[in-house]
């Protein structure tokens, strides 16, 4: 079985806190127990670039239309996240759950990754968005419910 980025990155999710795999410099101890799991050092290397692309994301200002504005997805954006995957992020932006920033950043680390993006990727990706997110705790939550306890979102 081929792993994926992403599949290192739900490994250090569901297995380490969240100041155990954002720090830095617990990466190098990070990196040998996870090759040590059966990572390949490829993936793993990659899953600590697109984390450190998480934090510069968070660090970039955003500037963003009037409130209830629709955002417009690019043709690159359109090939790559499907009408499922955008609709999702709809759902969870007129839930409250996302707001015009952190949906951005949803959107950027998913367009990071090289491998196909389907729903359960999607929601992946927000997960990690909003644990990595500060002032989100009530947000990730409700995700955190609605994904793990409520299984598909409805339609």
């Amino acid at each position: 079985m081929k792993e994926t980025v992403l599949d290192v990155l739900m490994y250090l999710f569901e297995n380490y806190q969240h100041g155990e795999f954002a720090d830095s410099g617990n990466q190098e101890n990070l990196r040998d127990e996870l090759t040590a799991a059966g990572f390949p050092l490829d993936e793993v290397n990659h899953a600590f670039a697109w984390l450190g692309g998480l934090t510069d994301q968070r660090q970039k200002p955003l500037i963003f239309g009037p409130r209830g504005s629709i955002r417009v997805f690019a043709r690159e954006e359109q090939d790559k996240l499907s009408v499922e995957c955008r609709g999702f992020l709809l759902y969870l932006e007129q839930l409250g759950i996302l707001d015009s920033a952190t949906r951005e950043v949803v959107i950027d680390r998913l367009m990071a990754f090289s491998e196909e993006i389907d729903l359960d990727r999607v929601k992946w990706v927000c997960l990690l968005v909003m644990v990595n997110h500060p002032d989100a705790e009530d947000a990730f939550e409700h995700l955190e419910d609605l994904l793990y306890y409520q299984g598909e979102y409805l339609h």
